[in-house]
């Protein structure tokens, strides 16, 4: 008979603590990037209520952002639904509040400022390319770099 190696003998270890470690680390990477997400939106909002006074369209523009980030985020399977639906909830109701704000806020400005729609409907047309461009290549890095790394041989 030859030796080989036992698996799965030691208490704690084997398949279902692999599969453990695997779920721990994925929620672990989701939970980081929700995190990492909600940061930079709260960041967004608070540059963009600075700027309310210099730039009405930056305000605008901070809500679309919000609400083209909210749509990135809800979750796209049953999977994530099950694990990221409250958080994904909390965050969609933030940033349509957050968006709603900042639409009012917009309009009210570039109505005191004599802008027109069509000129306004022309820039926000070019920061919404600009933006979804970025969340989509900012959602394209996030997906890269929460993907497992190859197994080492």
């Amino acid at each position: 008979m030859t030796d080989h190696p036992t698996q799965g003998t030691t208490p704690g270890s084997g398949p279902s603590t692999s599969a453990k470690g695997v779920l721990d680390s994925a929620t672990h990477a989701a939970s980081s990037a929700i995190e990492t997400v909600v940061d930079t939106a709260q960041a967004a909002a608070r540059r963009t209520a600075a700027g309310i006074d210099s730039n009405p369209l930056a305000v605008l523009a901070g809500g679309i952002a919000v609400g083209v980030l909210a749509g990135a985020l809800l979750p796209r399977t049953d999977r994530e639904t099950e694990m990221l639906g409250p958080v994904g909830k909390r965050l969609t109701e933030s940033a349509a509040a957050a968006a709603r704000a900042a639409r009012d806020a917009g309009t009210a400005e570039l109505m005191a400022a004599g802008i027109s729609r069509d000129a306004a409907r022309a820039q926000v047309g070019k920061l919404i390319d600009g933006v979804i461009t970025a969340v989509k290549t900012a959602g394209d890095a996030a997906t890269k770099a929460n993907q497992p790394a190859p197994p080492k041989d």
